[in-house]
């Protein structure tokens, strides 16, 4: 047989085949009875899973019971391994093939062989599995004790402090106050930063609640979910809302809970949704804000009046947004300015806005006139509301031209609440014309964040107060109806699109978040020139949809899940500059899309089941600056009929682009080791690209570094790819690695990555803000200990790695003991998540690492138990930062 054999393979080859010739020549030639084994093997697995989750519902009957980590642990283990055995079948009639037809060719052997070996790794692991199933004693333990999560809050608060200790005495005095508390008053009178206020008095302050939980009204189910354990479960995301409740009611059912609930105008039925009113009775409570004390009345809540400011602490307020110069730049200025003050009614919000838009203005006439102008403005207006954004609209009207006062309405089209990311909305921007690139965007952002017009959420997102929000509602629809005519309804559940004849002469229309599952009838508006769609669960768009849209210039689809192809009638739109498709299931794009010819940004992300983009499709977009690719055609199977494909090497469409002049942000998907290969060949798009996200390199692995100098890259996504192992044998290489090597990258996802020992490379991203690990059941240590020293000995110098680090998450990792085994300084850290990384005991922190930062660490109850710390001043200064569950629920 041997000789046989060798006619077939190369010597090589040949004596790894020897080796295999005994007890590992079953993975090759006993394939089809391993399968059958494995099937069988599983099959029990699944029995005994049944089994023990009806022990787990029978035993959770009595109150205040919630499963194990351990039972979590394993039935995730159980879904893990079916997950595994779902991939080996997808590929085993193809494998049977090769070992039949050409199984002593050197490539189909290794293939089986490999395939082989996974089969029976895969029985072994399964066999083990149940075991320690069976093992398991124990399924349900006490429910546990909460915790608030500290929000953020404008430094500058006054004249709550009365009430704040009011408000709190409601809250803990449980003898003699109601379940629901309701603070009122009118808009930008403060109710909102007071409910801030209380919810991070339960971080400082003793109390006997397990569960702090923050909502807002117009996301009031998901808000509630994701506090307790179901944010990151896409399967409990897509359950229906009464599925929801039950899911939220069976957990809350069992916790002495506070609610808070920001901005409710009307009455909500909040067992609907899932909150158990009958734990009222028990101590737990509701905190609402609301515009009406006969709100607070029919929901019977103990009423609290959230009232304007004195006119001392107005003045003080006011005093704080202006500069010290200005009030000193002339003798009258600050009695103008004290006047002023008075005018803005004791609101905090407008005293906020009118000072920052007064900051710097030395000339007595702009008082005067300012004074003038806010006399006559609110004079016009009878109602509570119209008052308020009367006295806002001052600020609006005194941006310094009309191209900011657009991007200000512009934000309303978002829905209440939501924070809304710079770039993208930027990029709507300069696709309207407000702003002719990101960097002027970026002054435009500031400026607006300067006015206190927008509020600030992080480094990459800003959020419009409600009442902001609702001044720019107020002029967009009402005051300056004729020129904007917004037609707004994102974040409300509607069942069916507003009628057509809303739309007649909208010039923008949101219509994002509202559930609706077909756009409209055919409507007629060719003013239309903004029509956003985002979060829906649109089918199908008619042809004629867009036939009197010619105006429009901005054209978003993003996330309707349901939407797999595109309508010829997009032609329609010849002016259109920003189409965005991503997170959509479309599966190809359509020639009409060639009418397309002003068009500049178009986003494909995340459209996984794309797969065919006709041939000189992208080419043709000639003014084409922004095309985004990451995480796009990952689900796609190569289809018989012509097109550019994101699928194996890519390079006709990588061709394609080389000819875009105008193009100068690209993000890009490599599905292979090939298409890495040829990605590397093309400077120009490497210059160019943002993100890159690389799935499958197998086979040769990804030598990670080789992407290193592309100067712009600052996202990196690694899937299902096996990682070179990191030699560098060169002190000059290392020098440049430090000096330029990933100099813009701030974001690292690596998932499934499943022969990777380590990530030590990462020393090189010096601005490395985000990472997250994922399923890298092999990885021991993020740094390796031994591989930096190496570095540091060629290099002649220690390096602070993770100096900018904001945020850490670590997932299912069952190997993996250490980040790094001494304490690092973390000087921008916010956040630490583990889950599922049993063996990771001791994180790199010490009583000096992020130094006069308040950072949340989130992961188990169990696991915090186990961590070891450096000492007890470590212990101390992070204790109070824990977010701890249970067990997970995903």
């Amino acid at each position: 047989m041997g000789n046989l054999i060798s006619t077939f393979l190369p010597a090589d080859l040949f004596d790894r085949f020897s080796n295999c010739v005994g007890e590992q020549a079953k993975y090759v030639w006993g394939l089809e009875k391993n399968l059958r084994i494995l099937e069988t093997e599983l099959h029990k697995l699944t029995r005994a899973r049944a089994d023990l989750k009806t022990r787990v519902e029978v035993e959770q009957q009595r109150p205040r019971t919630r499963r194990t980590n351990q039972v979590a642990g394993w039935l995730e283990d159980v879904q893990n391994l079916e997950t595994e055995f779902a991939e080996l079948e997808r590929v085993r009639a193809q494998e049977m093939d090769r070992l039949c037809l050409g199984g002593l060719c050197s490539k189909n052997f290794v293939s089986s062989y490999n395939y082989g070996t996974k089969v029976v790794e895969l029985t072994d692991r399964v066999i083990n599995l149940k075991k320690d199933g069976e093992k398991i004693e124990v399924v349900v333990e006490k429910a546990p004790d909460g915790a608030a999560i500290e929000l953020p809050l404008d430094h500058t608060v006054v004249g709550q402090e009365l009430l704040l200790g009011q408000v709190w005495r409601c809250i803990t005095d449980q003898e003699k106050n109601r379940g629901i508390i309701g603070l009122y008053g009118i808009g930008g009178v403060g109710k909102t930063t007071l409910l801030k206020q209380v919810n991070n008095n339960f971080c400082h302050q003793q109390h006997n609640f397990d569960v702090v939980i923050w909502a807002a009204v117009s996301t009031l189910q998901d808000d509630i979910g994701k506090r307790i354990g179901f944010s990151e479960d896409r399967n409990w995301q897509e359950k229906s809302l009464q599925d929801k409740a039950m899911d939220i009611a069976s957990i809350l059912s069992g916790k002495k809970f506070v609610l808070l609930l920001d901005d409710i105008w009307e009455p909500i039925d909040l067992t609907q949704l899932g909150v158990p009113l009958q734990n009222l009775n028990d101590g737990s409570k509701i905190v609402l804000t609301t515009h009406s004390a006969g709100f607070c009345d029919q929901m019977d809540a103990k009423k609290l009046e959230v009232s304007s400011l004195a006119h001392d602490e107005a003045w003080k307020l006011f005093q704080e947004m202006i500069e010290r110069s200005t009030l000193d730049s002339h003798t009258s200025i600050p009695g103008l300015a004290e006047t002023l003050a008075r005018e803005c009614g004791g609101l905090p919000l407008a005293l906020k806005t009118v000072g920052r838009a007064m900051k710097s203005q030395r000339k007595v006439g702009d008082w005067e006139r300012a004074i003038k102008k806010m006399r006559t403005s609110a004079s016009k207006f009878s109602g509570m509301k119209e008052e308020v954004f009367s006295r806002l609209k001052f600020s609006y009207d005194s941006l310094s031209t009309d191209e900011l006062r657009s991007c200000l309405l512009y934000c309303c089209l978002y829905r209440e609440d939501y924070e809304i990311p710079k770039r993208e909305l930027i990029d709507y921007w300069i696709s309207e014309g407000f702003v002719c690139d990101f960097d002027d965007g970026c002054d435009f952002i500031d400026d607006l964040l300067q006015a206190c017009l927008l509020e600030e959420e992080g480094d990459d997102h800003v959020k419009m107060h409600d009442m902001i929000r609702e001044m720019s509602l107020w002029i967009a629809c009402t005051v300056d109806k004729e020129e904007q005519n917004f037609l707004v309804r994102a974040g409300v559940k509607l069942t069916e699109a507003p009628k057509v004849e809303e739309w007649e002469g909208a010039k923008r229309i949101s219509l994002m978040k509202t559930g609706i599952q077909s756009p409209s009838e055919i409507p007629t508006c060719p003013r239309l020139v903004t029509f956003l769609l985002d979060g829906n669960w649109i089918e199908e768009i008619t042809d004629g949809f867009f036939r009197s849209m010619s105006s429009l210039r901005v054209l978003s689809l993003r996330r309707n899940l349901a939407l797999s192809k595109l309508p010829s009638g997009i032609s329609n739109l010849v002016s259109l500059h920003h189409l965005d498709l991503s997170w959509t299931r479309i599966r190809g794009l359509p020639q009409e899309l060639k009418a397309l010819e002003k068009l500049r940004y178009l986003s494909l992300e995340g459209t996984r089941h794309l797969s065919i983009i006709p041939h000189q499709l992208i080419s043709g977009f000639s003014k084409l600056e922004v095309l985004r690719l990451l995480w796009c055609g990952l689900w796609s199977r190569k289809e018989q009929e012509e097109g550019s494909v994101l699928y194996d090497d890519a390079e006709p469409l990588m061709k394609e682009l080389l000819g875009l002049k105008h193009l100068n942000v690209l993000s890009w998907s490599l599905h292979s080791s090939l298409a890495v290969q040829k990605f590397l060949k093309y400077p120009k798009l490497l210059s160019i690209t943002q993100s890159v996200g690389v799935y499958f390199c197998q086979s040769p692995p990804l030598n990670v570094l080789h992407l290193a100098y592309m100067e712009n890259l600052q996202e990196l996504v690694i899937l299902n790819s096996d990682l070179e192992e990191m030699k560098i044998d060169s002190a000059e290489e290392v020098k440049k690695l430090f000096r330029s090597g990933f100099r813009s990258l701030n974001t690292v996802s690596v998932d499934y990555c499943q022969k990777a020992k380590d990530l030590t490379w990462l020393v090189f991203a010096q601005n490395l803000k985000e990472l997250r690990i994922d399923s890298c059941y092999d990885v021991e240590e993020i740094i390796s200990v031994d591989k930096l020293s190496d570095i540091s000995e060629i290099n002649g110098s220690e390096h602070n790695f993770f100096a900018r680090l904001e945020y850490l998450t670590m997932w299912r990792g069952p190997n993996l003991k250490s980040v790094y085994p001494n304490p690092l300084p973390f000087p921008k850290l916010k956040k630490i998540q583990v889950f599922h990384c049993r063996q990771l005991k001791k994180l790199p922190l010490n009583s000096s690492s992020a130094k006069g930062r308040r950072v949340v660490i989130e992961g188990t109850k169990k696991w915090w138990e186990e961590l070891q710390w450096e000492d007890q001043a470590t212990q101390n200064a992070f204790f109070s930062c824990a977010v701890l569950w249970e067990h997970l629920y995903y």
